[in-house]
């Protein structure tokens, strides 16, 4: 079975076609970095106008080098929600435009979903269940996975995700946007043990998140110690990073050991993050843990994950009315 994956939830458009929900046939991500940097962050009505422009062509451009015939499409799978309703609806019509045409089913993706199944892209898929991280630029959430189309949420963030965090960070020390990647940058070359920035655990025995605290903490210590100079900017970058990725890394293991599950699963943007992903595999490891990440290219938004997910509702008979609408929150999200 060959779907055909859509994915505007954001900034990014996204199509892809993967076959019987493992093997990705081609991928196609047009980012609109370059759009949103110089205000610091996303534009919600800039990134629908790049949508509306980008999303004609990602998806011919999927197809294209998929080498697949538009026949062999056997359905077309969307994200429908959480996100910027602007995005949503310009992947969400088209998509529903794309599958009436071709006479194929549409099933509509919640994209957190699609971010927890982007695990079962790579060639060490967990085995159920597990618990799973997703951090990423909106969402912070622990889930406890029981099958490809069942999670359970366990703790999400009371106010900042952690990416927010790091974009914020990122423009209070000057260093633009994204945040993420060149925070993970600098604070390879800072001191991550020379300022001691808070750590958020709320409640040590339940996973919710908080970051706005640590948010704050890094703009005080920034106005209350004058000019910061750029030799003091890593070691700055690299203590908050530290404490953010103590609290991620400290919930999602307690998490497994609460669930008894032996595998843990980290996904969305800030998977990519160097340091998250060696300080996890450490520490859990170390514990007995089995840690599953996916590539690079998979952590960001992406519309592989958003057809491996469609496929596993199609193969249980679940598809969608065209009447469905998109939504910015779930009550997952």
């Amino acid at each position: 079975m060959i779907i055909l994956g859509i994915e505007t939830s954001c900034d990014d458009t996204a199509a892809s076609l993967v076959s019987e929900g493992t093997e990705i046939l081609s991928s196609v991500v047009s980012s609109q970095i370059e759009v949103h940097h110089p205000y610091g962050g996303i534009v919600p009505e800039l990134a629908s106008r790049k949508h509306i422009e980008a999303i004609d062509y990602v998806v011919n451009d999927a197809i294209k080098k998929s080498g697949i015939s538009l026949n062999r499409i056997d359905a077309v799978a969307v994200t429908q929600g959480p996100g910027l309703v602007g995005s949503l609806l310009v992947g969400f019509c088209f998509a529903k435009g794309f599958a009436y045409a071709l006479d194929r089913p549409c099933v509509c993706v919640n994209h957190l979903e699609g971010h927890i199944n982007s695990v079962f892209l790579t060639s060490d898929p967990p085995p159920f269940p597990f618990v799973a991280l997703l951090v990423s630029g909106g969402h912070t959430s622990i889930y406890h996975v029981k099958s490809y189309t069942e999670s359970d949420l366990m703790g999400q963030t009371r106010d900042d995700a952690a990416g927010e965090a790091f974009d914020k960070v990122s423009k209070m020390l000057g260093l633009g946007y994204p945040g993420g990647i060149v925070i993970d940058r600098l604070a390879k070359k800072g001191n991550s043990q020379s300022i001691r920035f808070p750590r958020s655990y709320l409640d040590k025995s339940k996973f919710d998140f908080s970051f706005s605290g640590i948010k704050t903490s890094v703009n005080r210590y920034i106005q209350t110690h004058g000019d910061i100079s750029k030799e003091q900017i890593p070691d700055i970058a690299a203590s908050f990073q530290e404490a953010v990725i103590d609290v991620l890394t400290y919930k999602i293991i307690t998490a497994a050991n609460k669930k008894k599950c032996r595998h843990i699963a980290v996904v969305g943007g800030v998977a990519a993050n160097s340091r998250l992903r060696a300080r996890l595999l450490k520490d859990a490891s170390a514990e007995g843990f089995h840690v599953h990440i996916p590539p690079m290219d998979l952590c960001g938004d992406n519309a592989a994950m958003i057809a491996a997910t469609g496929y596993h509702y199609m193969v249980k008979g679940i598809t969608s009315d065209i009447n469905q609408d998109v939504y910015s929150r779930s009550k997952n999200s």
